[in-house]
């Protein structure tokens, strides 16, 4: 299984395409894809058909996964760093880079 230094609920940094400057959170990670999906960002347009869910149908703005080496991870002043790691009270954890601090 791959590892990644950017989990869900974390917050990132958009250095690369479209949407480049932009931070949100991280909704879900795709391992197999090397991908995850931004909150707010890589919109795109999804047709549908009425449904249950979607009684009217029509068009719906959704995120689509962007590559994962297009996001970093925030520290805690909001500024993007890159993660180091370090084994605490037994623990690994993730360390900011810019800043040293434990990321949460």
């Amino acid at each position: 299984m791959k590892k990644f230094n950017i989990k869900k609920g974390d917050t990132v940094y958009v250095n690369a395409g479209n949407d480049k400057g932009k931070t949100g959170k991280v909704l879900e990670v795709l391992r197999d894809k090397d991908r995850v999906i931004v909150e707010g960002v890589n919109m795109v347009s999804k047709h549908t058909k009425p449904n249950s869910k979607a009684p009217q149908g029509g068009i719906l703005k959704q995120e689509a996964g962007i590559h994962i080496s297009n996001v970093q991870l925030m520290d805690a002043a909001g500024k993007p760093t890159k993660v180091a790691h370090k084994v605490v009270d037994g623990k690994k954890v993730r360390i900011a880079k810019t800043t040293g601090e434990e990321i949460k």
